[in-house]
C-alpha cells in the first residue's frame, strides 16, 4: 500500500499525534488509481479505521426528499423488512448517521436517524458486508440485500444496486429484474471544511425516478482536529 500524503496523515491525525492504522477495504474494491484520484477527505472517512464495536458519526440535515406516489408506496411496503427508505418527504429535519464496526461478520453496521415533523425519529439499520460477487453487499432486513458496486465520481464515491437478493434457510435467491425495486444509487461527495453531501436515488424502467432523498453532513472528527490544530 503507498504511503498516505501528508495532507491524509493530518485529517487521520493531526500533527504530533500518531495517524491511525489504514483501514484498504474500500481501496481494495475501487483499486489504487481510483483510490489514489478521490480528495484526502473522503479517502480518510472511508480509510478510517475503527476497532471491534468502534462508531463514527456524522451529523446533518435533510436538504429535500421528493417521492412519486409509487415511491410513497414502496416506502411503506418496505416497512415489513425494517424500512429501510425514507418515509418524510421534503426536507429540513434533522439527520444523523452512525458507521460501526461488526467485528463478528468483519463488515459494518450503518444506522441512519431521521427527524420526522410528528412521531419518533425514523431510524434505519443496515449491515454493508464486503462479501458476495461485487465484493460488498448491504442486508437491509427479513433476508433481504443488494450486491452493490463502487465506482469512484468527481468529489466522491458511488455505490450503485448490482442486483436485489433474498436469503431463506441458508440459500440465497436473486430477485428478478421484474420484481426488484429499480436502479439505486447512493453519492457520497465531499463539499470541504470537513462537509459532504449524501444523496440517495431510486429509478424504476418503467415509473422513471421514484424517490430522491439529498442531504448535507458534517464530519465532527474534522471539526475536532481543527480545533486541535
Amino acid at each position: 500500500m503507498q504511503m498516505m500524503a501528508k495532507e491524509e496523515r493530518q485529517i487521520l491525525g493531526h500533527e504530533g499525534a500518531p495517524a491511525q492504522l489504514a483501514d484498504i477495504r474500500f481501496r481494495q474494491l475501487l483499486g489504487n488509481a481510483s483510490w489514489d484520484a478521490l480528495p484526502a477527505r473522503v479517502r480518510a472517512r472511508f480509510g478510517k479505521r475503527l476497532n471491534a464495536g468502534d462508531s463514527a458519526s456524522y451529523v446533518g440535515q435533510v436538504a429535500a426528499c421528493q417521492m412519486s406516489l409509487s415511491g410513497r408506496i414502496l416506502a411503506q411496503c418496505c416497512r415489513l423488512i425494517g424500512a429501510p427508505l425514507p418515509l418524510e418527504r421534503k426536507g429540513g429535519g434533522a439527520a444523523m448517521v452512525s458507521v460501526t464496526e461488526d467485528g463478528a461478520s468483519g463488515g459494518q453496521v450503518w444506522t441512519r436517524m431521521y427527524a420526522r415533523r410528528r412521531g419518533f425519529p425514523q431510524v434505519i439499520h443496515s449491515a454493508k458486508r464486503f462479501a458476495g460477487p461485487t465484493g460488498l453487499e448491504e442486508y437491509l432486513g427479513r433476508g433481504f440485500g443488494i450486491a452493490l458496486r463502487v465506482r469512484a465520481i468527481e468529489g466522491g464515491i458511488r455505490f450503485s444496486s448490482d442486483h436485489y437478493f433474498l436469503e431463506i434457510g441458508g440459500k440465497r435467491f436473486r430477485l428478478p429484474q421484474w420484481l426488484a425495486p429499480g436502479e439505486l444509487t447512493i453519492d457520497h461527495v465531499d463539499q470541504g471544511e470537513g462537509e459532504f453531501t449524501f444523496s440517495l436515488a431510486l429509478n424504476h424502467a418503467l415509473l422513471g425516478e421514484v424517490m430522491h432523498q439529498h442531504c448535507r453532513f458534517c464530519d465532527q472528527s474534522d471539526k475536532r482536529e481543527g480545533q486541535i490544530q
